[in-house]
C-alpha cells in the first residue's frame, strides 16, 4: 500500500545506488521495491530504472530518476538523530567518506548531494536547557564544529 505521504528524491540516474546505500546505512531502512520504465521518457529508455521505493530510518521515500533538470539542496534535509559518539562518528563517516563532504554544524553533504544532519539527542538536550546560559554555552560550543562532539557540547553546557 502506497504512504499517505512520501518523500520524492529527483535523481540523475542514481536513485538505486543512492537507496540502496540509505538502506545499508542507517537503522530501519530498506529498499522495497524497483520499478522500470515501461516507455522511454526523456532521461531514459525502456527498462531503465525509473523508480524506487525505499525508507530512510522509517520514513518512506521514493527515488525518482527524473535527469539532470534538478539537483538537491540544502533547503532540504534528513536530520538523523543519534544515541551517542559511535553512531554520530559511523554515520558521518558513512556519509562523508563514501564521497560526501561535511559543512557546519553537524551538517554534511552526500554523494548525491543530499543535505543530512547527523544530530546527537545530547545536542538537542544541550541547546534546549531550561539555563539560558548553559544553552547558549553549548550552542556555541555547536557553531564551531563540522561533526558534532557530544563531550565538548556537554563540557559547554556545563560551563
Amino acid at each position: 500500500m502506497i504512504s499517505k505521504n512520501t518523500i520524492c528524491l529527483w535523481h540523475d540516474g542514481t536513485a538505486l545506488d543512492a537507496a540502496q546505500f540509505y538502506a545499508s546505512t542507517f537503522p530501519d531502512s530498506a529498499v522495497k521495491a524497483v520499478h522500470l520504465a515501461p516507455g522511454d521518457y526523456p532521461s531514459g529508455k525502456q527498462g531503465d530504472v525509473l523508480t524506487v521505493e525505499f525508507s530512510v530510518a522509517g520514513i518512506p521515500c521514493l527515488g525518482l530518476n527524473g535527469g539532470p533538470a534538478f539537483s538537491h539542496s540544502e533547503a532540504f534535509s534528513f536530520q538523523i538523530a543519534t544515541e551517542d559518539q559511535a553512531e554520530t562518528d559511523r554515520l558521518w563517516a558513512a556519509i562523508v567518506d563514501n564521497g560526501g563532504q561535511e559543512s557546519a554544524c553537524g551538517w554534511c553533504k552526500d554523494k548525491w548531494g543530499l543535505s543530512w544532519q547527523i544530530t546527537p539527542r545530547a545536542l538537542i538536550e544541550a541547546i534546549s536547557d531550561p539555563d539560558p546560559a548553559a544553552a547558549k554555552r553549548a550552542f556555541e560550543a555547536m557553531m564551531q564544529m563540522t561533526k558534532i562532539n557530544i563531550a565538548t557540547i556537554e563540557a559547554a553546557r556545563r560551563g
